[in-house]
């Protein structure tokens, strides 16, 4: 049986945008194989300047975009 695959933080964005990938290669630069392992594969790194262009492709603010990919992200806390 294979695995289903689930989606990066950055590809549920894109599919609720109904972003098309081969729109944002062409405004972007950015290969359709670096965006579908950005958007499939969670040990794929998504550097600053690819989310940047992504977000100016997409006709979105930058900083909705990294609210939403990194949501999980928080600060450790240090206990003082």
């Amino acid at each position: 049986m294979k695995k289903k695959k689930e989606l990066t933080e950055l590809g549920k964005f894109l599919f609720l945008k109904s972003a098309n990938k081969a729109a944002i290669y062409r405004k972007t630069g950015i290969s359709e194989t670096r965006l579908s392992l950005l958007s499939n594969s969670p040990s794929t790194v998504l550097t600053a300047r690819e989310s940047y262009l992504i977000a100016l492709a997409i006709d979105v603010d930058p900083g909705e975009l990294q609210k939403q990919v990194f949501k999980d992200v928080v600060l450790d806390s240090i206990e003082e």
